[in-house]
C-alpha cells in the first residue's frame, strides 16, 4: 500500500495482488479506442497515458456510442465494481500467532440488478518484529440469502440468519469447524414475526456460555379473517368465535412505526434462542411504552442490556435522528427487574460491555434541537452503577479533537486491558479512527493526516485493529494493525490486506471557508470557518465545469470517502464541490447549532461563498456550473437557482424539500420543521397562521417563478421524510412556465432513493441531464429558454 501519497497527488498504488489490476483491464477500465468527446480530445486509449493522469474529457451526453465506450453507464459501472467490505470477525489459531480473518464484501450486480454478496478469509500472522503479515487463505465465496451473521466471542462458532428462498421463512443457524450443528426454523415457531436485520434497533448477539442467541423482531399481530364475513353464507359460530367479533373490527386500525425506511417497525420484541434445548422465548419485562434494541447480554449472561426508544404520545422519524429519548436499561433475568442504565430524558444509544464485564460504554446526546449532534462519550461501572462522561460535546472544535457525531460505536471496540477504546467519528471533513483512554479521558487520533481521508474500524479483538480506509480516488482497502501498549500508540503500522488501485485521472484537495463576519449579526458563529472537498479530473482540458454538491441532513457531512459515483463523474470531465456548509457535522457542536432559524439563509450564503472561492483559485469554468443534491441539499440548490437564476446551466435534485409548511402533515419529522426556524416544538402544538407564513417565505416554492435553469427531479413514491408531492408540486409550476423540466418517479424508493437498480438510474439520469446542459450553453444570455 502507497502511504506517502498526498492529498490531491493521485498515483497508481497496487501493492496488493496482480490479479487485481489484470481484473480491472478485463472490465474496461482502459480502452483501445475511445469516442472523441467535447473539444476534439480523445478520451484515454491506453494505461500508459492513465498513469500520466489523464481522464475522459466531458462528453455532452448525446453523441453516438457514447454509452458503450466513456459514458455515464459505463464509467458507473466500471467504478461501483470495487466492494464494499461490510463486516470482519477475527478467530485465534496456532497459539495466539495467526489468526483467520473473515470478511463480508458486498458490491452491485447491475445486470442481474442486485446486491451480489461474498465472504473472503485470510491468515494475519504475527512476526518476529512485532509487525503483522497477511495472506490470502481461500477463494471468494458467494453469500446467498444470508441476513445477518454473528461469530461467537471465541470464534469457534457462527450464527447465521437466512431467509429460504422457497417458503419465505426466516432460519437461524449455528456453525462450526464441523458443520451446521443447529438449524432452527423461527417463522414456523410462529413466536413473533419478521427478524430486524438492519437499522437502529437490529442485533444478533451470543451470551459468553455461547450457548444463547439474543435478537430483535417485530411482535407477533392476530391473524384476521376475510373483511366483511356477514357478507357470506356461513354455519352457525361458535361461542368463542362470537367472543372475537370485537377483534374482528381491529383489523383496519393504525399502528404506528418508527417512520421513514422503519415502516416496517412497529413494535419490536427480544428474543432468546437456547441452543442446548432448542427453545425460544420472547423476554416478558420491557415496559410497553419503550421499543427495544441494540440488546447485548450482561455479565455472567444474569441479565440483558437494552437501548429503549420512548413512544411519548406518537413517535417521530428514527432514521438519521439520533435527538429521539432514548434510555439504556438492564433486564434481570431471573426477577425480571428493568433498571434504567442512563440518565433520564436523554438520547443514548449503542452500548458496548468491555472484555472484562465491568464497564459499559455509550453514547448519548440530547433529546430534541438539531436531528444529529455531537455526543458525549458515558460510562458506567458495572458493580458500582456510577456513570462518568468519558468525553463530553464539543463546541468548538481543536486541532487534536472536534467531538464525536458517530451514532453506532464498533461491535467491538475494547482493547484487551478493558480501558482503552477505538471508534470512528467525522473530524472535520475526514472521518478518522480515535483511541479513547477511559481513565485518562484522553484521545489520541490513530490516523491523522493520513493520504486516506476516510478510515472506519470493522473489529478490534486480541489487540488486532481491521479497518477499512478510502478516499475520494481510492476504492476502500482492507488492512491489520497491532494496537499497542497504553501511551505507545503512535506511529501505528498497518498492513495491507487487500489493496484497491487508486482511480488515474482523478485528484482531490479540501478547501477551507471563512465567512466574513458580517456587521448585522456579529456572534460568534459568523466567523466559524468551515470546508469543501473539491474533486477534479486529470485531463488536460482546463478550466473544467463545475458541479457543486450541497449535502442533505442538514446535519450531516461530506468526508473525503471513496463515492463512485462522484469519480464518475470526474472520469467524465466534470469537477466536483461537496460543499460541508456550517451546521453540518464534525465542525462543533456551536457550528450545528449555528444553522437553527437560518436554513435557507446561512447555508445558502454558506454553499454560494464556497462555489466563489474555488471558482477564485481552482482552474474551473464559471460559465459551466451545475447543481447536484438531494433532499436539504436540494433544498439549497432551489434557492440558489432563485438568487442567481443566470449562474446555473442545470440542476439535478433528490427528493428536493420545497414547501416547508406543506410538510407538517405529511413528514415523519414534523419536529424538525419547527426547529430548523428556531421556534420550540411540543407534541400537541398546532401551528399558527404566522408560523405558517414565516415556513413559507422560507420555502423555495414560494419564489419558483425566478428559476429558469433546467431542472431533473428524481423521487421515490415511498418517500415518508419528504413527501414525493413536494417536487410534482415544483415540476408543475416549472413546466407550467415553460423552463425545462424532467420528473423520475420511482415507485418502490423512499428518501434515500436506495436499490441496486435505482441508484444506477438516478446516477445514469442526472449525469445525462448534467452532460446535456453543460455541453449546450444558453444561446440567449437573458436568460430566456428558447422555445
Amino acid at each position: 500500500m502507497h502511504w506517502a501519497m498526498g492529498k490531491g497527488e493521485p498515483c497508481l498504488a497496487v501493492l496488493g495482488s496482480r490479479e487485481q489490476l489484470e481484473g480491472w483491464h478485463r472490465r474496461g477500465r482502459w480502452r483501445r479506442a475511445a469516442p472523441t468527446c467535447l473539444g476534439g480530445h480523445p478520451a484515454v486509449s491506453s494505461p500508459q497515458a492513465a498513469r500520466r493522469g489523464t481522464a475522459r474529457p466531458m462528453a455532452t451526453g448525446n453523441q453516438p456510442g457514447m454509452e458503450a465506450a466513456g459514458g455515464p453507464a459505463a464509467c458507473y459501472r466500471e467504478l461501483s465494481q470495487f466492494p464494499a467490505i461490510t463486516r470482519a470477525a477475527l478467530g485465534a489459531a496456532a497459539g495466539g500467532q495467526t489468526f483467520l480473518l473473515y470478511t463480508e464484501c458486498s458490491r452491485p450486480d447491475l445486470p442481474r440488478r442486485r446486491l451480489l454478496r461474498f465472504s473472503r478469509h485470510y491468515s494475519v500472522r504475527r512476526t518476529d518484529g512485532g509487525g503483522l503479515a497477511a495472506s490470502r487463505t481461500a477463494l471468494s465465496a458467494g453469500i446467498h440469502n444470508q441476513l445477518l451473521s454473528q461469530d461467537s466471542p471465541t470464534g469457534q462458532h457462527r450464527a447465521v440468519l437466512s431467509r429460504c428462498p422457497r417458503q419465505g421463512h426466516e432460519l437461524l443457524e449455528v456453525w462450526d469447524s464441523g458443520g451446521r450443528s443447529h438449524s432452527v426454523d423461527l417463522t414456523a415457531l410462529g413466536k413473533h414475526g419478521e427478524v430486524y436485520t438492519e437499522g437502529p434497533f437490529a442485533c444478533l448477539a451470543w451470551s459468553q456460555s455461547e450457548t444463547r442467541l439474543l435478537y430483535v423482531a417485530e411482535k407477533s399481530r392476530p391473524k384476521h379473517r376475510p373483511p366483511c364475513p356477514w357478507d357470506a353464507p356461513r354455519a352457525a359460530q361458535s361461542a368463542e368465535e362470537d367472543e372475537d367479533e370485537d377483534e374482528e373490527g381491529e383489523q383496519f386500525l393504525y399502528h404506528e412505526d418508527w417512520g421513514e425506511a422503519l415502516s416496517t417497525r412497529s413494535v419490536p420484541i427480544l428474543c432468546v434462542l437456547d441452543l442446548e434445548s432448542s427453545s425460544l422465548s420472547v423476554l416478558e419485562g420491557i415496559p410497553e411504552h419503550l421499543s427495544p434494541g441494540q440488546a447485548l447480554w450482561s455479565p455472567g449472561d444474569r441479565g440483558v442490556v437494552f437501548v429503549g426508544w420512548w413512544h411519548e404520545p406518537f413517535r417521530l422519524g428514527l432514521s438519521a435522528c439520533s435527538n429521539r429519548r432514548s434510555e439504556i436499561f438492564h433486564l434481570d433475568l431471573s426477577s425480571g427487574c428493568c433498571e434504567l442504565l442512563s440518565a433520564e430524558n436523554g438520547a443514548a444509544c449503542s452500548p458496548r460491555l468491555s472484555p472484562d464485564g465491568q464497564r459499559l460504554l455509550y453514547l448519548e446526546g440530547a433529546v430534541g434541537g438539531p436531528h444529529r449532534q455531537c455526543l458525549r462519550l458515558c460510562m458506567l461501572t458495572w458493580q458500582t452503577r456510577q456513570t462518568v462522561t468519558v468525553l463530553d460535546v464539543v463546541q468548538e472544535p481543536t486541532e487534536a479533537f472536534a467531538g464525536l457525531y458517530t451514532e453506532v460505536l464498533p461491535p467491538r471496540c475494547w482493547a484487551a486491558d478493558s480501558r482503552r477504546a477505538v471508534l470512528s467519528t467525522p473530524q472535520r471533513s475526514r472521518t478518522d479512527l480515535l483511541l479513547v483512554d477511559t481513565e485518562a479521558a484522553t484521545v489520541t487520533n490513530l490516523t491523522a493526516g493520513s493520504p486516506e481521508g476516510c478510515w472506519e474500524l470493522l473489529t478490534l479483538q486480541w489487540d488486532l485493529l481491521v479497518a477499512t480506509c478510502s478516499a475520494p480516488h481510492h476504492p476502500p482497502s482492507l488492512v491489520v494493525a497491532v494496537l499497542p501498549p497504553a501511551g505507545r500508540e503512535l506511529p501505528l503500522r498497518w498492513v495491507p490486506v487487500e489493496d484497491t488501485p487508486t482511480v488515474p485521472g482523478v485528484t482531490w484537495k479540501t478547501l477551507t471557508v471563512r465567512p466574513s463576519c458580517s456587521g448585522q449579526s456579529p456572534a460568534a458563529h459568523d466567523t466559524q470557518d468551515f470546508e469543501a472537498l473539491l474533486l477534479s479530473p486529470l485531463d488536460g482540458t482546463a478550466p473544467h465545469p463545475l458541479i457543486v454538491c450541497p449535502h442533505g441532513g442538514p446535519h450531516a457531512v461530506f468526508d473525503a470517502r471513496w463515492r463512485p459515483s462522484m469519480a464518475a463523474l470526474c472520469q467524465l470531465g466534470l469537477a466536483v464541490l461537496l460543499v460541508n456548509y456550517r451546521g453540518s457535522l464534525g465542525f462543533g457542536q456551536a457550528s450545528i447549532s449555528s444553522l437553527l432559524s437560518r436554513v435557507g439563509e446561512q447555508d445558502v450564503a454558506d454553499t454560494q461563498l464556497a462555489v466563489e472561492q474555488a471558482l477564485h483559485s481552482e482552474p474551473l469554468d464559471p460559465h459551466r456550473l451545475a447543481l447536484l443534491a438531494g433532499s436539504h441539499g436540494a433544498f439549497i440548490a432551489l434557492h440558489l437557482l432563485i438568487r442567481e437564476p443566470e449562474r446555473y446551466q442545470a440542476c439535478a435534485l433528490r427528493g428536493p424539500v420545497s414547501n416547508l409548511p406543506a410538510l407538517l402533515g405529511t413528514s415523519d419529522i414534523p419536529d424538525w420543521r419547527y426547529t430548523s426556524l428556531g421556534l420550540p416544538y411540543s407534541f400537541e402544538r398546532v401551528p399558527c397562521a404566522e408560523e405558517v407564513a414565516t415556513m413559507l417565505l422560507r420555502s423555495p416554492i414560494a419564489q419558483a417563478a425566478q428559476v429558469r435553469t433546467p431542472v431533473l427531479l428524481c423521487v421515490g413514491a415511498r418517500d415518508r421524510r419528504v413527501s414525493p408531492t413536494q417536487a410534482l408540486e415544483l415540476y408543475r409550476l416549472l413546466r407550467a412556465r415553460g423552463v425545462p423540466a424532467r420528473l423520475l418517479w420511482y415507485p418502490e424508493g423512499g428518501h434515500a432513493l436506495t436499490g441496486v437498480e435505482t441508484e444506477a438510474d438516478v446516477f445514469k439520469n442526472c449525469a445525462r441531464w448534467l452532460l446535456q446542459h453543460l455541453g449546450q450553453p444558453r444561446q440567449d444570455r437573458t436568460g430566456q429558454h428558447s422555445p
